[in-house]
């Protein structure tokens, strides 16, 4: 790991792993900034040496595992140390709320109320990486003026440090994280050991010290007796690894949340059969004590309680439910919504297949479903109206769930779905609800009778929120998926006209990065018994951009229609965005077709040169005369070059699309271009033309940055 520039100077070191460079010296600067802001915790974070990306170097006060999903991070990333390495500022959180307002990724997995302030560790030339340091939830809301300005000298030091270490060509060497060790006789002169012993055996309650990593360090006997558990099978492990009723991760999140926050917290625990257990955790930065007590009170409450028959008493855990979350986040379009229910939360809760309801012109709509072997006993529901007496459209009205845990409970109240069997016997309703208003309904279908306890609903009708969430984003993506074919479909020629002496064949492929539209443009005219071409790039990918798009092609006809010159085309069109005031800059091509006398006339405004194939098969890039990109300079002008088109000859106009993506030389983008052309040249068009627009993307999969547009035209004698 090494210094990297921020643009105005590099401070690159070069690679000398293992070569120690006298003490720790990140974990001591670490060590003593928490301790000048009596921090609780931190970590030093430096940049990698060939990317943009912190990486996690030493951390101190808490397990590296609590901050396991930031070890390796890029410095565009939503987190407190990437901002303040990329900003050179002080990034300060303040607790709990601001936590999840500023960085709702953290919050989802660390929702504890503590501090943060991140530091980055800069001179003023270069940024080596970044400081983090947490305090508990008891901290003001604000950073005070003396700790702000001890972290920025801190941090200040530790950069020159490292920039004369890079300067000698040696980087700081691994280094330990810092926990708190174990104490050694840190009794002496209060309480020896024995006696110290002695007195915590005789006390009528348990005792479990955890070092913080949740390992157990001591435990007495009042203790092993209440988990059931020995003392040999405890000691060196974690509670709730070693006690199962306790392998559950909330259990788990309550070690960590007071770890983080430093807070006294308790809860309890049901200790199979029916004995409730109270578990309060005594944290401090060197670990937990634990005392457990029976917990009387719970008990008695629960024992007019039905027996438990034996299935675990959490249908989703924690985990599971933060990982759903996650996992629907990521969902794009509906039927990504559909698959994810279907892969994760369906078998969660014991389902063998499942439907995804919505509506639309007060119809009801089946956006997808699986588990069924006959699709058409769910498609037949698809434009019901939502008048009809079905659980489907209940629901989806009403909000109101709906469980019905065998067929009769089902038939009783919907005799119709007596005549439309599906084949299961028992189902669950759940409506998805969205910022208040219902958005569908997730039909969840068993293939045995099943019971639907209070728990069980509970946590269903949770699950359903959110699917609806992830559902409801997924409807708007696809509305605008649909809004922008149409658009991108209305502002592009239908077909190509047949011209005399002229053979034409275009395709035109959308990015695979935001909303499917771009400014990528062509057209084919007849021009006074000639023919004109063109082509071109707005920039952007955007409704914006397509809009402009459509002007530009609408006024290229409407000058090529009064017969104006290429040159006074292109000039025209040039004004034409100026005043339009669109702020938007587009590259264009523009070509007057003369096939009887065997010449065309181009003029090019900043956009990439076309290609020519001959009738012998050779290419050449036609190097054209040229002006700057339309929307730039009122006083511009475009001359214009004539080239010889012999019969047979092919004309290949594209967007940078087809030849630019990153990591690759434009030069030999067009080489290959060039040969893929010598080779496949004589092709009918048509299958040419596919051939070229996935020349640059073979790969399955690849995503493509920016659109594309071809126009091929063949000289025909």
């Amino acid at each position: 790991m090494v210094g990297v520039s921020d643009g105005q100077s590099s401070a690159q070191a070069p690679a000398a792993a293992g070569t120690p460079v006298g003490r720790p010296l990140l974990s001591l600067a670490l060590a003593s900034m928490m301790d000048e802001v009596h921090a609780h915790s931190g970590a030093v974070y430096l940049l990698a040496a060939d990317q943009p990306v912190l990486e996690m170097a030493v951390m101190a006060g808490l397990p590296r595992a609590f901050a396991a999903p930031w070890e390796r991070v890029g410095t565009n990333a939503p987190i407190p140390v990437a901002d303040a390495a990329r900003e050179r500022e002080l990034v300060w959180v303040g607790g709990e709320e601001e936590m999840a307002r500023r960085y709702p990724r953290i919050a989802v997995v660390l929702p504890y109320p503590f501090a943060l302030a991140a530091v980055p560790i800069a001179t003023e030339t270069a940024v080596y990486g970044a400081v983090f340091v947490t305090w508990p939830g008891g901290h003001p809301a604000e950073l005070s003026d003396r700790e702000r300005e001890h972290l920025v000298a801190a941090c200040g030091r530790l950069a020159v440090r490292l920039e004369r270490a890079a300067e000698i060509g040696v980087p700081p060497h691994v280094e330990s994280d810092l926990l708190a060790s174990p104490l050694v006789g840190g009794m002496a002169g209060t309480l020896g050991t024995v006696e110290a012993a002695r007195m915590v055996s005789r006390l009528p309650y348990g005792l479990v010290s955890l070092d913080l990593h949740g390992r157990i360090g001591f435990v007495n006997a009042a203790a092993a007796e209440l988990l059931n558990v020995p003392v040999s099978r405890l000691l060196g492990t974690q509670l709730w690894a070693s006690v199962p009723w306790l392998n559950d991760p909330v259990y788990e999140d309550r070690y960590r949340a007071a770890l983080l926050s430093q807070h006294t917290s308790s809860f309890v625990a049901l200790r199979p059969p029916g004995e409730w257990l109270s578990f309060r955790l005594y944290p401090s930065t060197t670990g937990l004590s634990v005392r457990i007590t029976r917990s009387r009170a719970v008990s008695e409450m629960n024992q007019a309680a039905p027996p438990s028959d034996g299935r675990p008493s959490r249908l989703v855990t924690m985990s599971q439910v933060l990982d759903l979350a996650s996992a629907l986040t990521e969902a794009v379009g509906v039927q990504d919504v559909v698959q994810l229910v279907a892969d994760e939360i369906a078998p969660a809760v014991g389902s063998q297949a499942l439907v995804l309801l919505g509506s639309r012109a007060n119809r009801l709509r089946v956006l997808g479903h699986r588990g069924y072997r006959d699709p058409h006993v769910v498609e037949r529901f698809d434009g019901s109206p939502l008048s009809e007496p079905m659980p489907g459209t209940q629901v989806l009205r009403t909000g109101v769930p709906a469980f019905f845990e065998s067929r009769e409970q089902l038939e009783r109240p919907y005799p119709a779905r007596i005549a439309t069997p599906d084949g299961f016997a028992a189902w669950a309703y759940l409506p998805l609800i969205a910022q208040g208003r219902p958005v569908g309904t997730c039909v969840l279908s068993y293939a045995e009778p099943h019971v639907f306890p209070t728990e069980e609903r509970a946590v269903m009708t949770s699950l359903a929120g959110l699917i609806a969430q992830a559902l409801e984003r997924a409807l708007l993506y696809d509305a605008k998926h649909r809004l922008a074919h149409g658009l991108q479909e209305a502002l592009l020629p239908h077909s190509l006209p047949a011209l005399p002496g002229i053979e034409a064949a275009a395709r035109y492929v959308p990015a695979t990065q935001g909303m499917d539209i771009g400014g990528d443009f062509y057209d084919l005219v007849r021009a006074q018994g000639k023919a004109a071409a063109v082509i071109g790039d707005v920039q952007g990918h955007n409704v914006t951009a397509a809009g402009l798009m459509g002007q530009v092609r609408t006024a290229v006809r409407a000058y090529t229609a009064v017969g104006q010159a290429p040159e006074e085309v292109m000039r025209s069109t040039n004004r034409l965005l100026l005043d339009l005031g669109a702020e938007l800059f587009a590259s264009c091509l523009y070509l007057r077709l003369d096939p009887a006398h065997g010449r065309a006339v181009m003029s090019r405004a900043g956009h990439p040169p076309p290609l020519l194939r001959r009738p012998d098969g050779r290419v050449r890039v036609l190097d054209l005369a040229g002006g700057p990109l339309l929307g730039v300079d009122a006083s511009a002008v475009y001359p214009t070059t004539e080239v010889a088109l012999a019969p047979g000859s092919l004309l290949v106009l594209y967007t940078d699309g087809l030849v630019e993506s990153p990591g690759t030389d434009f030069e030999e983008a067009l080489a290959d271009l060039g040969r893929d052309l010598t080779d496949a040249g004589d092709q009918p068009l048509n299958e040419l033309a596919d051939s070229l627009v996935h020349h640059r993307h073979r790969t399955d999969g690849e995503e493509r940055l920016d659109d594309i547009a071809l126009l091929l035209l063949r000289a025909i004698g």
